[in-house]
């Protein structure tokens, strides 16, 4: 046979097992296509700033850095751990890894789609012997001879289970929506560790106020003492004063170590956070910062787009409803091609010639006729798994609505109460100046003036932390609204998918959503 024969077998196999893969899957693939489900969410933020009855400022989450939304506080230790974060923190890297599998993956079911190339060659060398018996001049004797062949087998074979229905290219897109979902999921993580980060750094700095507060009053609290005790010596005050004035420096002094022992803390939760033993990270003292920035203003829509753990739920919807499509495709028969091509024989006596050649060309279609109702509540399930998909997806969309708005409120009336406390505090202090005025003119007895300094303190404490709530409610709200992230960074589908050039055209358009 001549090499044009040749060359012609091989492309008309070629042609006729491909005729059928592209007859049948040109039209599309089965079950329902995904069009996103409308969320539960309002116009407009209940408890948006500015407060009710004042113009409505225009949303301004775009004037938010990208990603790095902690350098709205202009502190740059804060920043400098928040960035070891995302780079160091080894729980974040746990789920990278989880992504990073899910990614392959989808390498892998798409490998299904192509077909599946083999090659072969097999040598044998056997030896063969026979006997016969000769009779010659009375005598009769064996003669034994042996002889050596050598056979052997060369040449490709390819299988193709073809995706008619459109199966694998469900679960491709089932992989890919998952895969971008594992995507929203590392965002997610992220932003939580970098949440819980300032937290305990505001909490450390919260801690750095009270200390100061605490030495402070320790401070006072014995040089008071010191003066009753020379009082007490001279005679001129009573035993009485001397006692409250020790057991108020006392418990100060109690509440100083206190503070010290939660710093230490939030300092060792802050190591473990950036990747660090607790012993590679010292956090020199700073007291809470005096202002905070002001709070960003957001419409409820834009959550669909800024928070990550409702881009993970809205990906998980289409990923359950691609599995509705590959269930349904069960039904359907499966269509497999198979074909070979090669030459077998003896080396030695013949070479590569068209007696030696062999070739096959095979196709097949299996099709269930009864399981027993399997295939049916394999959809059935798949429904239900999509329907729980998109409840978790309304429902996530409204937690963050009311954690958003949790912080909102927070934020407005924390500004109130800090005015209230601001002026509790001044009117505190004075109080402790009066009465120990008084006590020094001998119209007050030193109960009044520990009273007074009691009530300074507690009214000092808690001004640091409604302080500190604002802080900590400022943090909340800016991740509440996603942080600066959007879902334009979850991995495209084309950049999950590798284009392969031998991937026919209509499989192409599908893969890009076309």
């Amino acid at each position: 046979m001549t090499a044009l024969r040749k060359s012609t077998l091989r492309n008309s196999l070629l042609g006729a097992a491909t005729l059928p893969f592209l007859s049948g899957c040109i039209g599309g693939m089965v079950g329902p296509n995904y069009h996103r489900p409308k969320a539960i969410i309002s116009e407009k933020f209940k408890e948006a700033p500015p407060p009710p009855g004042w113009q409505m400022a225009a949303p301004d989450l775009a004037k938010m850095p990208k990603g790095d939304w902690w350098t709205v506080f202009n502190d740059p230790v804060l920043n400098d751990l928040e960035e070891r974060v995302a780079k160091s923190n080894q729980s974040l890297k746990e789920y990278e890894a989880q992504y990073r599998k899910a990614a392959a993956t989808i390498d892998s079911i798409r490998a299904q789609l192509f077909p599946t190339l083999s090659g072969k060659f097999s040598f044998n060398r056997y030896a063969q012997g026979s006997s016969a018996q000769n009779t010659s001049g009375g005598f009769t004797y064996t003669s034994t001879q042996s002889y050596t062949t050598n056979t052997w087998t060369t040449g490709p074979s390819a299988s193709w289970t073809v995706d008619v229905w459109g199966m694998i290219r469900r679960q491709v897109q089932e992989q890919v929506a998952a895969t971008q979902a594992d995507a929203a999921l590392v965002a997610n993580m992220r932003l939580s560790y970098q949440l819980q980060l300032a937290q305990d750094y505001f909490d450390l700095r919260y801690q750095d106020s009270l200390i100061a507060l605490y030495a402070r009053n320790v401070d006072l609290y014995r040089h008071n003492l010191e003066i009753l005790q020379n009082q007490l010596d001279a005679g001129v005050a009573d035993p009485t004063s001397v006692l409250q004035a020790r057991y108020l420096l006392q418990s100060t002094q109690a509440n100083l170590a206190n503070a010290h022992i939660a710093r230490a803390e939030y300092e060792h939760a802050i190591a473990m956070l950036t990747g660090r033993a607790p012993a590679e990270l010292t956090l020199p003292p700073s007291p809470l910062p005096a202002t905070i920035p002001a709070a960003p203003v957001a419409v409820p829509s834009m959550l669909l787009e800024r928070r990550p753990d409702v881009a993970q739920a809205e990906r998980n919807m289409e990923a359950y409803n691609a599995e509705i499509g590959y269930e349904i495709g069960a039904f359907f028969p499966q269509v497999t091609l198979s074909a070979s091509y090669g030459y077998s024989g003896n080396p030695l006596q013949q070479l590569i010639q068209t007696a030696t050649r062999t070739w096959s060309l095979g196709a097949a279609a299996t099709e269930t006729i009864f399981e027993g109702g399997s295939r049916s509540a394999a959809v059935r399930s798949a429904e239900a798994d999509y329907d729980n998909a998109v409840a978790t997806y309304r429902q996530t969309v409204l937690a963050a609505l009311q954690d958003t708005e949790d912080q909102m409120s927070g934020l407005h009336y924390l500004d109130q109460q800090l005015a209230l406390q601001n002026a509790a505090v001044k009117s505190a202090e004075e109080a402790v100046q009066v009465s120990m005025n008084e006590y020094l003119a001998g119209t007050q007895i030193y109960t009044t003036v520990i009273t007074a300094e009691q009530n300074a303190l507690q009214y000092q404490e808690t001004q640091l932390s409604v302080r500190q709530q604002q802080f900590l409610a400022e943090v909340k709200l800016i991740t509440d609204l996603g942080g600066g992230w959007t879902t334009q960074q979850l991995p495209s589908k084309g950049s999950l998918q590798t284009d392969n050039p031998f991937l026919p055209s209509f499989i192409q358009r599908d893969k890009n959503g076309n």
